[in-house]
Parts: structure tokens; sequence; C-alpha cells
């Protein structure tokens, strides 16, 4: 769902960040192609400081928020707490019937979105004839056999995932292809883990979507073999501050992390840049004016 209204822009690696930048037309550089190796080493730290700092205010703007997500983990009522008010001995029992609507509710749509026959339906837009039922049919069948048996972390993932969504009201789902596993992959992503503009009114229309990534050194060398991100020297994965929220999920589930820090924390941003000598240019390789930019972008 992230690259959808930006299918003509392209990404770009930049010391952990991943941007995009406007269409660019310049003969060297396939579509595909990743910025990060040609630009200048000051650009690439100047996008990423910038970035870093946009996206910084953005989630610090969702504090309250943050608050509240964490305050009602406490209601799910799946930890007891030792209490001296009003008086040592008062219960610390909470009645768990916040758990129990969110565990119907995913049941409940857990049998409705993912039936045994699989959750993919086809529709045929225009004229039906024998030819487009036919191939209607194909895409179902083989969508439905790449969900329910090449994914097979499919089903578990999205049954977690509406636990979340009853809990926190929205959830998100990345459909990308893994290179590593040569197939698509869809895990869901946490509103927290989610971070846009606070004058945001949609993603398709955000300023900037910027998922918070937790990547293990193993898999990031991976993505650097494959030429995903850059081949730089990597310094050992630094301990990640944990916020409120994990500091809660970790606390009832009994957990606490130990040991060496293992995982990069990378941002993962969409967004529009404009990097001098890359400007969007017409089919003459002319510049467009910023009128001309915003009427093309909204049609």
């Amino acid at each position: 769902f992230f690259s959808s209204r930006r299918r003509h822009t392209r990404y770009i690696s930049v010391t952990g960040v991943q941007t995009c930048a406007l269409p660019i037309y310049v003969s060297s550089i396939g579509f595909g192609d990743n910025l990060a190796t040609v630009l200048a080493e000051t650009d690439l730290a100047k996008i990423s400081q910038e970035l870093c700092g946009l996206i910084e205010d953005d989630n610090s703007g969702r504090d309250d928020w943050e608050k509240a997500y964490e305050e009602g983990l406490t209601l799910l009522g799946l930890t007891y707490e030792e209490r001296t008010e009003p008086f040592n001995g008062s219960t610390g029992v909470i009645h768990p019937l916040l758990n129990e609507a969110v565990t119907q509710f995913q049941a409940q749509a857990y049998k409705e979105m993912l039936p045994s026959s699989g959750p993919v339906r086809t529709q045929i837009t225009g004229n039906v004839t024998p030819e487009k039922e036919a191939q209607a049919q194909r895409v179902k069948d083989y969508m439905n056999y790449q969900i329910t048996v090449e994914m097979e972390e499919y089903d578990p993932d999205y049954d977690q995932m509406l636990y979340y969504l009853g809990y926190g009201g929205s959830t998100f789902k990345k459909v990308y292809y893994d290179g590593d596993l040569q197939r698509a992959v869809s895990p869901y992503i946490l509103p927290k883990d989610l971070i846009v503009p606070y004058s945001a009114r949609d993603l398709m229309t955000a300023e900037r979507v910027t998922h918070v990534l937790r990547v293990s050194e193993n898999n990031l060398r991976k993505q650097q073999v494959t030429g995903f991100y850059r081949d730089l020297d990597m310094q050992p994965p630094a301990e990640a501050q944990r916020d409120q929220i994990e500091e809660k999920t970790d606390k009832i589930t009994g957990v606490e992390p130990a040991g060496d820090p293992e995982d990069y924390t990378l941002y993962e941003c969409h967004c529009y840049l404009d990097i001098p000598g890359y400007e969007d240019r017409d089919e003459n390789g002319d510049p467009r004016s910023e009128e001309h930019t915003s009427e093309l972008q909204s049609h």
C-alpha cells in the first residue's frame, strides 16, 4: 500500500533511511536502480539528517496516543498487580471484559475474512464473457493457492493482526516481494511502528509514511549482499530505546531483553524528494514547473 501512489518514484537507501525521489530522467540510471550508489556522500548525509529530524517530529506528536494505548493494555486483565492502595492486600484483579470482546471480534473476523477456500474473490468489470470468467477463476485459484499454501506465515500472522485490530482500532498490511524467500510476503504492521505527520488525513496523501523496522544483523547483511541496501561497514547494533508500549507488552508477557542487542532499527520512509540534478522533467528533458507537477500529480 505504500508504493501504489508512488509508482513513478524511485527508492533509495540512505544510511538506514529508505527514501524516494521524484521521477528521474537520466539515461545512465535505470528506473529501478539505487540512487544511493550515485549520489554524493554529502547529499546522502543531508537527506538522511533532514528525514530523521522530520520523522522524530512526526513521532513526538503522538505521545498522548502512545500513553492511552499503553494504559489500555492494563485493562485487558492479563496481569495481576500487588496493591497497597487504598489498603494493603487490596485486589489487583481487572475483569477481562475488554479482552473477551477483542477475542470475540478476532474469532468472528477470522471466520469471515479467512475462509478455508481462501480469502481472494474476483469480480469482472465491463462485459462478461466466458474467457473473462475463466481468467477470473484462474486468478482467484492461483492467488488463494499463494496465500494458503506458499505463504505459510499468512494465516497465523493475519490471525494475530486481527487481535491487535480489535484492541487498537487499526493495523496495516504491507505486501511486497521478498528476495530472500523468492515470493510475496504480507506482514502486518502495528500502528506504533507506522509514523505519519500530524497533518496527514490518510496514507495516500500523507507527505511521509515511515515504517519502523527491526532488522537482525544477519538479515541486514543478506539485503546488503543482494543490493537492496548499500554494502557499508556497519557498527554493532546499538541498544534500542523501548517505548512505553513495548515495555508494557513485555511486562504482560513476562519477557525482557537480555544480552547484547541483535537488531538494527531502520526507518523506511516513503516520501517526495526534489534532489538537485534529478528534478522532475518532461519528455523533452526540461524541468517541469511546480504548477505543472502539481497538476500531473492531481491526475
